[in-house]
């Protein structure tokens, strides 16, 4: 019977659920800009790609 009471009261507890809503939150908000920083990147890795090879054709004299 003393372990159900422990059980019921462990369960009532609330004072974490805040901490745990603030983690998650935080979570998402860093999947998001680890998603957003990847798109940038590629755009700019195939701007950069652009910008090399019309260098080069326009070095070769083409």
């Amino acid at each position: 019977m003393k372990l159900m009471m422990i059980f019921r009261e462990l369960a009532a507890d609330v004072r974490g659920a805040t901490a745990i809503e603030y983690g998650l939150i935080l979570a998402l908000v860093f999947l998001a800009i680890i998603g957003a920083v990847q798109v940038f990147g590629l755009e700019v890795t195939q701007m950069m790609n652009r910008v090399s090879s019309t260098s080069v054709t326009a070095m070769a004299g083409a």
